[in-house]
């Protein structure tokens, strides 16, 4: 049932003396919050929230309202509550003999639940809010907002090979589920809008083919403001995000936007395989994360040309296994908590337990974030002899500047360590980082100091080697593209 049912039990009229005077004269009117109340653009057939908007009366006199009406009666999906009386559809959509006295107000309550349109594009639904007076002057709120027929599912459960691609939006309110040993490829242009709670758990494979101009989106369904200013899309953990459990394989995600989620892409364990990928991004955004951006453990991760950014915990998180950055931008400025993780964090542990790190590479890559130290590398204690391979590359990275020599022609060659002393550091290498807004473009500003820095590398053939030189190639096709695995063999 909806609410506007509800409110006539609790709103009344405030008190006044007998002796107030109503007038009919044309010349006193009603005063409204609002000339026109727009409603945010809706899925089709699903409900909104509730609006409101305040009736004045700023005239010396009570005006009585004869009739309040929705001029199209029931047509076009607005339900209507003026001062707690619902304006039922089976009374014509329409409420008789209100007053309202001198210096006093009513107010109005506002859903819509719009209908299929018949088209691809957001259809104009508006109606007439007609307030009809004693004295036969007749003011309005127009009523407005736009209607997106989408395709709309409960739970989508994929259990066979399947192509996803769509010119309308899709939906999903329960979640999506990949069936083990099936494929889903999601082609762009096309946006996922996930409910609260709700999101992709891939037991098998996602490919998602996006290109240049024609992302895939992955993003929450509310298309309202949380605030006048800040739109729910740009909000943290409106839907849960994608889990990609231990047993699937050669997943990829290229021109690929996943933001607004609980985390972004987490991988779960599963044993080791230095021939076959658990996650290759492309071109891929993973933006404004309640918790992990990407998560992986024990897992073989690649991530080109990929930005990682604002996270509640850290950005890119990598437990054992073997990762490549290249041409990434992992940036925390998180800004709803001082408790935020780091940009960066890897480790050859997991919950107790050793897990090789074989190798993580950063080639030309940004990590910086609003704390001193934004990477976080950590070695376990119990076996001295696992795995605890890294490397950056012409990458530039805010921590403390190493000064041993042996740990940086082990680990580092050609980086720049980033400091709050610097002249240009941190958000200010890029175009925007608006905290109050939500609004972020971590493009290079044209005064930063990395612009014509790092180096060029031909092709997609990344050749990736050790402190010693050693390299192990592999060639794997996944989903869209072909890629060049390259990892230590030490």
């Amino acid at each position: 049932m909806s609410a506007l049912w509800l409110l006539g039990y609790v709103l009344s009229f405030s008190s006044c003396s007998d002796d107030d005077s109503f007038s009919v004269s044309s010349s006193n009117k009603l005063t409204f919050e609002v000339d026109t109340l727009v409603i945010d653009t809706l899925f089709s057939t699903m409900e909104s929230k509730t609006y409101t908007f305040w009736v004045y009366n700023k005239s010396a006199d009570g005006i009585r309202i004869s009739q309040v009406r929705l001029e199209q009666g029931n047509q076009t999906g607005f339900r209507v509550n003026v001062d707690g009386t619902y304006l039922d559809n089976t009374t014509g959509s329409q409420v008789q003999n209100l007053e309202i006295r001198k210096g006093d107000s009513i107010r109005v309550f506002v859903e819509l639940t719009p209908a299929y349109t018949g088209y691809d594009t957001p259809q104009l639904v508006e109606d007439n809010l007609a307030f009809s007076l004693e004295s036969g002057v007749t003011q309005r709120v127009n009523l407005r907002a736009y209607s997106w027929d989408a395709l709309l599912y409960d739970s989508l459960i994929v259990s066979e090979n399947t192509v996803l691609s769509s010119t309308q939006p899709i939906v999903i309110k329960g979640g999506l589920r990949v069936e083990e040993g099936v494929t889903l490829t999601i082609n762009g242009p096309l946006t996922l809008y996930f409910s609260s709670g709700a999101g992709m758990d891939v037991y098998g494979t996602i490919n998602v083919c996006g290109s240049q101009g024609n992302e895939v989106v992955f993003r929450c369904s509310r298309m309202d403001y949380m605030f006048d200013y800040l739109p729910y899309d740009r909000v943290s953990g409106e839907w849960r995000g994608i889990r990609i459990y231990e047993s699937s394989w050669n997943n990829s995600f290229e021109y690929a936007d996943i933001h607004g989620c609980e985390y972004g892409i987490q991988c779960d364990s599963a044993a080791y395989n230095s021939s076959t990928p658990k996650l290759v991004m492309e071109n891929t955004t993973v933006h404004n994360c309640k918790g992990y951006g990407v998560y992986a453990v024990n897992a073989m991760s690649q991530m080109v040309n990929c930005q990682i950014t604002n996270t509640l915990n850290d950005c890119v998180a990598i437990y054992g296994g073997y990762a490549n950055l290249i041409y990434c931008t992992v940036a925390q400025f998180y800004p709803f908590s001082s408790d935020r993780g780091v940009a960066l964090r890897f480790e050859n542990q997991y919950n107790g337990h050793v897990l090789p790190l074989y190798g993580l590479y950063c080639l030309n890559t940004v990590v910086t974030g609003y704390s001193d130290d934004e990477i976080m590398g950590t070695q376990n204690t119990v076996d001295s002899t696992a795995s605890f391979n890294y490397l950056f590359v012409s990458t530039l990275i805010r921590t403390p500047e190493i000064t041993d020599t042996l740990q940086l022609q082990n680990h580092f060659s050609d980086v720049v360590f980033e400091s709050a002393e610097d002249s240009i550091q941190g958000k200010d290498h890029f175009k925007c980082v608006d905290a109050d807004l939500q609004y972020y473009d971590f493009h290079l500003d044209s005064l930063s100091t990395l612009i014509g820095k790092g180096d060029y590398i031909n092709g997609s053939v990344y050749s990736l080697v050790d402190r010693d030189g050693n390299t192990r190639t592999e060639t794997t096709d996944i989903g869209c593209y072909q890629y060049i695995f390259t990892e230590s063999t030490e």
